[in-house]
This record gives structure tokens, C-alpha cells and sequence, in this order.
């Protein structure tokens, strides 16, 4: 299985979660993140060293692979992996067994991988950074897990999970929220995902003294109110493109300070099709104007 999203989006909980529901939750849940261990060191993490297989390798040590045996193993940032050891990790996946780094024998192996990028994976196969047969392999269940932004439905949930986490962690009972501040939460973008989120709710438990969170617990980030999308806007009030155009327009001239050839100038368009959108009567030709406002 792969698991594709922006950083901070869930993705190991998703995992986690495949791996609870399945017939191999009685097995164990290992997890690697591929950008976090050198790249001389990932693969005796992976397949296991035997004695003496280099001078640190002072014994035998068995290798994520071996050790999720009957259970998950989870590789974070599996785009980050190098292309060598990608080419060692295929053969693993489509042998079903794995041999230690000096090792004389192969041991098979019988787990589920899940595998998690916040990169682009068919981007990288065309750019020939990700092997494409490992790709295929990997992505045989593609699950995509959205940024927050979109997911605005479990925000007050995940929100309010954080909080009884974050208050058992601190011996108190767990507050609850008040509207005011779940009307924050749901107005602020998360560009920091659920991670953001569960910062964001740690850090009101450690500062509330009370029994409900109120928008004053909440981190500067999530009070401050982005600038409305303008696009966005204009959707939502179903703008023509007429009206669009001229809206924008508009703004433009107020920002050349009301000079019409330099506000046709920057959108593009003659100082004809300006005074149409403005509903002006056109001028009558004169003699060269360089600068007419």
C-alpha cells in the first residue's frame, strides 16, 4: 500500500490504522523513516547485518524486515530512499525474502509494507529519481490522505481527541471548547496539517487554567485571519467574468493610482477595453498622450 499526502497530514496514523484493522494486528507495527537514517546505515537497518559483516557489526542484529515478521512494516519518505536501495527493495518485495548485509542465506519473510511520501512519485519516475517497477509495486492500493484545509469535517473531532490526550498527559480532566474558538479553528488554513492541529491544542492545555478552551489559549498563528481568497470570494458571490474583470480592474487602477494607461498597461489590455469594462464612453483620439490618467 501507498500512502500519499502533504507532511503533517496523518499519514503513519492511517497506516497504523490498516494495520489495527487488519488480520495482521496481532503481529507488530515497525516503522522506518527513510530521510531520517544515512544512507550507509539504511540498509542493515532494513535487511539486517550478520557478525563481522563490517568493523562496527559486533553482532548479528535481524533488520526491520525480519522484525515485522507476521505484522507491518511502514517506510516513511519512501521517496527519499536512494536508487540503489531502491533496486534492493524490489527484489525483497518480489522474493519475499531477505538476506542480512554478509549474510550466506536468505530468510523468508511474510509482513504487509505500507509506504508513505509527501512527494510526487509518478513526478519522480518520469524524472527517473523513483524506479518505476517500484513504484508499481508499492502503489498496488494508492490512498491519498487530503491537507486539513480540506477535511474541514474532522477538525472539531481530531480537535477535541487532542485535547483528552493532551489533558491525560497532564493529570487534569480534559476541557472542552468553547464556540468561539472552534469558529478560529475552523477559519484558520492549517498549513501545518494535523500536526499543527495537535501542537496548537497541546500548547492551549498547558496554558488554560480553566475547563473550556477559549480563543485567548490559542497560538497568535491561528487568531491571525488570513486575507480572503479572491478567487475564492468571487465563486462564492457567482461573479461573471465580466463582473470579475471589472472588479479586478479596479483594483489594479486603485493601485497605479488611478493612471488608466498604466493600469491597461499591467493587465494587459488597451485603455478602450478599460473604459468598456468601467462603462465610459470612449475618447475621442487627441494628439499623444504618454502618461493620461
Amino acid at each position: 500500500m501507498l500512502v500519499t499526502g502533504p507532511s503533517g497530514s496523518g499519514k503513519e496514523v492511517v497506516a497504523r490504522a490498516l494495520h489495527g484493522a487488519s488480520n495482521r494486528s496481532g503481529g507488530a507495527f515497525v516503522a522506518l523513516n527513510c530521510a531520517a537514517i544515512p544512507e550507509a546505515l539504511i540498509e542493515a537497518e532494513l535487511f539486517g547485518v550478520k557478525k563481522g559483516a563490517f568493523t562496527d557489526a559486533r553482532a548479528d542484529r535481524p533488520g526491520m524486515f525480519v522484525e515485522a515478521e507476521g505484522g507491518t512494516l511502514f517506510l516513511d519518505e519512501i521517496g527519499e530512499l536512494a536508487v540503489p536501495l531502491q533496486s534492493k527493495l524490489l527484489r525483497v518485495l518480489n522474493e519475499r525474502e531477505v538476506r542480512p548485509l554478509g549474510g550466506t542465506s536468505n530468510t523468508p519473510i511474510d509482513i504487509r509494507v505500507v509506504a508513505a511520501t509527501n512527494r510526487d512519485l509518478r513526478a519522480a519516475v518520469r524524472e527517473h529519481t523513483f524506479r518505476e517497477d517500484l513504484f508499481y509495486r508499492l502503489a498496488v492500493i494508492e490512498i491519498t490522505v487530503p491537507p486539513l484545509r480540506d477535511r474541514r469535517d474532522d477538525l472539531v473531532p481530531l480537535a477535541e481527541h487532542f485535547l483528552a490526550r493532551s489533558a491525560a498527559r497532564a493529570g487534569r480532566p480534559a476541557p472542552t471548547l468553547s464556540g468561539a474558538a472552534v469558529k478560529r479553528l475552523l477559519a484558520h488554513d492549517w498549513p501545518g496539517n494535523v500536526r499543527e492541529l495537535e501542537n496548537a491544542l497541546e500548547r492551549a492545555v498547558a496554558l488554560s487554567s480553566g475547563d473550556v478552551i477559549t480563543p485567548d489559549d490559542l497560538p497568535d498563528a491561528v487568531l491571525s485571519l488570513a486575507a480572503p481568497d479572491f478567487l475564492e470570494m468571487a465563486a462564492e458571490q457567482s461573479l461573471t467574468i465580466e463582473e470579475l474583470d471589472r472588479r479586478y480592474a479596479r483594483l489594479i487602477l486603485r493601485r497605479t493610482g488611478g493612471n488608466k494607461q498604466r493600469a491597461a498597461s499591467l493587465l494587459g489590455v488597451d485603455r478602450r477595453t478599460l473604459q468598456r469594462w468601467f462603462g465610459e464612453a470612449a475618447e475621442k483620439p487627441t494628439r499623444p498622450d504618454p502618461e493620461e490618467s
